[in-house]
């Protein structure tokens, strides 16, 4: 029988986050014991899903293990439904939700009944690698724009707008921005929305870690600024909630001037053929939604500041490091400030002599002619400690 030949869409999908694993878990099997910086997991590290999401899903045991609609259990919609209005989100009803398996599916619905073969959507830069990957996996044509580094990382408008073509189909926004933790401010946001008014696009807003802020920073959600732009926001609970197995996510359909009936009808009909989203673990939605929020004092205030504080000092004091303070999420995106080759094989040979294992800033996109690489800082702090103190290590044995 003739060598099985993978579909060309599948060529170009790289996912930075998990590829680096492999080489680690190379190493374990030698056993060396790896600090892991690279996955945004907080259930590896010492978080725990709160207790009222597992007593939501448990009391709904004997109504959930059939298929639920295919846009989302209903009550689980008005919930999401009532979180967008606090959020200032406009006029948004249950039907304006569709539950996915995650925000990821959400998102990969949305862009597949987007985009044609040589079409465009702006992605940023650095950004989420799922949205190139899936740019590279629908036949459509990359298009970044880049993130401003020396202005906190805020979306460089300018550029976006040179980019615009008139194959560009859409906006991606991701705020907070992973992997650089910057949060986008209302300004920024609004220069975007006009860029869309003007073009008639459709606006992406990812907003998966809109509750995880620092220095009393308040997040702006994007679709609560567009009177007349349609916007599709993305969030769900594996972050601010603290459940990214339970592969809960959801989006709201914003659409003012109603111009996307045919668009969000294509993406129903998606969502038609997977039948549904895992049903009992949708019952956890109105309970994180609208229950005890405590964890998010515990989870901002006492742990993850005080972990994005100690990072933000440590790589600014090692040579030939910099890194801009992140202002939500639990990512940082230093930057290398000494000539390399590249940065994932800086990554690689940190992970070799150092056991420390980070994400390369390739992976993510970055300007020409700058080497990145992202940390995420959900360890402890004995865990960042040891990894921080076997980056300058590494840092003076090559570059001092």
């Amino acid at each position: 029988m003739e060598k099985i030949i993978p579909a060309t869409r599948t060529r170009d999908i790289k996912y930075a986050v998990r590829d680096v694993v492999l080489a680690a878990q190379k190493l374990e099997k030698q056993g060396r014991k790896i600090l892991y910086l690279n996955i945004g997991d907080p259930i590896k590290y010492d978080f725990q899903t709160p207790t009222h999401l597992f007593e939501a899903v448990d009391k709904a045991r004997n109504i959930s293990s059939s298929y639920s609609d295919s846009m989302g259990d209903l009550n689980a919609r008005k919930a999401i439904a009532r979180e967008a209005v606090r959020k200032g989100i406009k006029n948004i009803v249950s039907d304006d939700v569709l539950i996915a398996n995650g925000a990821s599916e959400a998102i990969m619905m949305a862009m597949g009944s987007l985009l044609n073969g040589g079409e465009n959507i702006l992605t940023p830069s650095p950004g989420y690698p799922l949205y190139t990957g899936l740019v590279s996996f629908y036949g459509a044509k990359m298009n970044e724009y880049y993130l401003d580094e020396e202005n906190g990382w805020q979306p460089d408008v300018e550029d976006m707008a040179e980019k615009i073509n008139n194959k560009t189909k859409g906006i991606i926004l991701i705020n907070p921005n992973n992997p650089t933790g910057s949060l986008t401010g209302e300004k920024t946001i609004k220069e975007i929305i006009k860029l869309a008014r003007d073009h008639d696009l459709v606006l992406f807003s990812d907003e998966i870690y809109d509750k995880i802020l620092f220095d009393n920073e308040t997040h702006h959600s994007t679709a609560a600024l567009a009177d007349d732009v349609p916007v599709l926001t993305f969030n769900g609970l594996s972050k601010s909630y603290l459940a990214p197995g339970w592969r809960v996510g959801w989006v709201v359909f914003h659409d003012p001037t109603e111009v996307m009936k045919d668009y969000r009808d294509a993406i129903a009909k998606i969502a038609r053929t997977r039948l549904c989203s895992v049903h009992p673990k949708q019952h956890a939605i109105k309970a994180a939604l609208e229950g005890d929020h405590s964890h998010l004092t515990h989870m901002n205030e006492k742990k993850l500041k005080e972990r994005r504080d100690f990072t933000y000092k440590r790589l600014n004091e090692i040579p030939g490091i910099s890194c801009v303070k992140p202002k939500g999420a639990f990512y940082a995106f230093p930057r290398i400030d000494v000539p390399i080759d590249n940065d994932e094989k800086f990554v690689l040979d940190l992970l070799d002599e150092q056991n420390v294992l980070v994400v390369h800033g390739s992976g993510f996109g970055q300007k020409p002619d700058t080497h990145h690489f992202r940390i995420v800082f959900l360890p402890d702090m004995n865990i960042l400690e040891k990894a921080y103190n076997g980056i300058e290590e590494f840092m003076k044995k090559h570059y001092s």
